[in-house]
């Protein structure tokens, strides 16, 4: 009697035989811990959602939209055939009942001679759409095709001749036309229907500005920013520009490149903007969800806002993508951020930062080998971006392996030397694995960028005091690091510490926590 009373107290119950979605819903339905369960039968039923409604993966209508082929003839007008190909993915993005892989995976595959179904594997999708844009003055033709994965056929195909003027109706067109095919209905709710067309110049410059962005690099960057304050200036009513402006701005202020105190009021003034235009916005209360818990330590505001922007299926991918770091992750939600990422992953499965964010999590819940497989799968997608070298350099360190860290940092640090968690950390391997002169040279560096370099640097090498007096700096420079990194085994020997309390206080952690 008394080993089952302990088991019911203290025991989890063993995996539910069931699909895999369902049996993790049902586990964690059963937590001893309550802030692991769902908080509220809105989560139950968006996780129901996630899994398919218990639908068998393989029966799902599910689809992706590959880059279009730029047939123009000059190589500048391939931010306008993206433009269109992820147009047409937040379309159907919109049916539901259909899975609909999120842009950075369909165009992992861009100009590589791959088959069909190779591809429709890699993404675990059932039809694939392909198609190709070619411009000549005012003028659009777009050729598009829908084929079943499984047998290589086309279900539909189509020619469109238009006016530049009528690209939006067409991209609207298209999406109903593979709705219709897949014998899916739109969904009657608003978001489904156009509510704005912007201006074609407005339009351009948005897309060119995302075109710069994805280069991540510091000079293409600020392009992009110029760019995007040209598609408002071109046509103040149209949101994604503002969108795109906000996420930017919170992205160089984790990254160090801005200061916070800068660039996260001016996000939070986007977001605000876009909810006059678009009260139905959710990605702007994701955006004002992450000032406030980034910059304000407001918990509360950040859990309504995350609250708003997840309350309607299907969860935008970019909500699902900060809900984790920003919210669940720094409030020690630590299974919920992780089944949180692997839902994002799911949706985007060739994003390397939302599965660099999965290597983390994995790592820090103790689960090394599923950890250090996803790293190799982030490395595998594209090797060549700092954000997956880091998380590889993280699992590394967990473990206790300093060569093979080091060398993952270096990586890190050559393809992102302005990013200070990296910087931070390999200058930390270099000084405790006894290359003090190179450590000193990257020391110098961060003593000029933002803080939280320097925190990085004293807890790899266990220097609690001096670790802790420059956290304290991060948290009065207001450092979204010091939230994210918060609960990262990097910063474990000072959240050990008897310096931490103190300054889990001043971002009201501790408050958050309790309640």
């Amino acid at each position: 009697m008394l080993d089952t009373l302990n088991a019911v107290v203290r025991a989890e119950p063993a995996p539910l035989k069931a699909p895999a979605g369902i049996g993790q819903i049902v586990a964690r339905c059963l937590r001893k811990a309550a802030v692991e369960r769902f908080q509220t039968i809105a989560e139950v039923r968006e996780a129901l959602v996630g899994a398919g409604h218990g639908q068998p993966a393989h029966q799902q209508p599910s689809i992706a939209v590959l880059p279009f082929a730029n047939m123009s003839g000059d190589k500048d007008n391939e931010y306008f055939s993206d433009g269109l190909a992820e147009e047409i993915i937040n379309a159907l993005a919109q049916v539901p009942g259909l899975k609909v892989t999120a842009r950075t995976s369909a165009f992992a595959f861009r100009g590589k001679e791959q088959d069909i179904r190779g591809i429709a594997e890699a993404l675990n999708v059932r039809t694939i759409l392909e198609g190709s844009v070619r411009r000549a003055g005012n003028r659009i033709r777009v050729t598009a095709q829908l084929i079943n994965a499984e047998d290589g056929y086309h279900l539909w195909s189509e020619r469109y001749d238009r006016e530049m003027a009528d690209v939006f109706a067409m991209q609207d067109e298209i999406a109903a036309a593979i709705a219709a095919k897949l014998q899916l209905k739109l969904a009657p709710s608003p978001a489904v229907v156009r509510q704005y067309t912007p201006s074609l110049p407005a339009y351009e410059a948005f897309l060119r500005g995302r075109h710069h962005l994805a280069k991540l690099a510091p000079d293409t960057i600020a392009r992009s920013k110029e760019l995007f304050d040209q598609a408002i200036a071109l046509d103040p009513g149209y949101v994604e520009p503002y969108l795109a402006l906000a996420r930017l701005y919170i992205s160089l202020a984790i990254v160090g490149i801005r200061p916070a105190r800068e660039a996260m009021p001016l996000a939070r003034t986007l977001a605000r903007k876009i909810l006059e235009l678009d009260p139905s916005e959710r990605r702007a209360h994701a955006l004002l969800g992450s000032v406030a818990a980034l910059y304000d330590w407001n918990w509360n505001e950040a859990h309504e806002q995350f609250r708003l922007a997840r309350v309607v299926d299907p969860v935008p991918f970019e909500v699902r993508a900060t809900y984790a770091p920003h919210y669940l992750w720094p409030l020690g939600r630590f299974q919920e951020a992780a089944e949180e990422m692997e839902r994002a992953v799911e949706q985007d499965p060739l994003n390397f930062l939302t599965r660099a964010l999965l290597v983390t999590y994995l790592s820090e819940l103790g689960m090394h080998q599923r950890a250090m497989d996803e790293a190799r799968k982030a490395l595998e997608i594209d090797e060549s971006q700092w954000v997956a070298n880091f998380a590889m350099c993280v699992a590394y360190l967990s473990r206790g392996m300093l060569t093979e860290a080091l060398a993952s940092a270096e990586r890190a640090h050559t393809l992102a030397p302005w990013e200070v968690r990296g910087t931070g950390v390999l200058a930390g391997i270099l000084a405790i694995t006894g290359k003090k002169e190179q450590a000193g040279i990257l020391i110098e560096q961060l003593k000029g960028t933002a803080p939280f370099g320097m925190v990085l640097y004293h807890c790899t090498c266990s220097e609690i005091d001096a670790a802790a007096n420059w956290y304290r700096k991060a948290i009065e420079q207001r450092e979204p690091n010091a939230v994210v990194m918060a609960h990262s085994s990097l910063t474990k020997p000072l959240r050990e510490s008897a310096r931490w309390p103190a300054l889990a206080k001043m971002m009201n952690l501790h408050e958050a926590l309790e309640s």
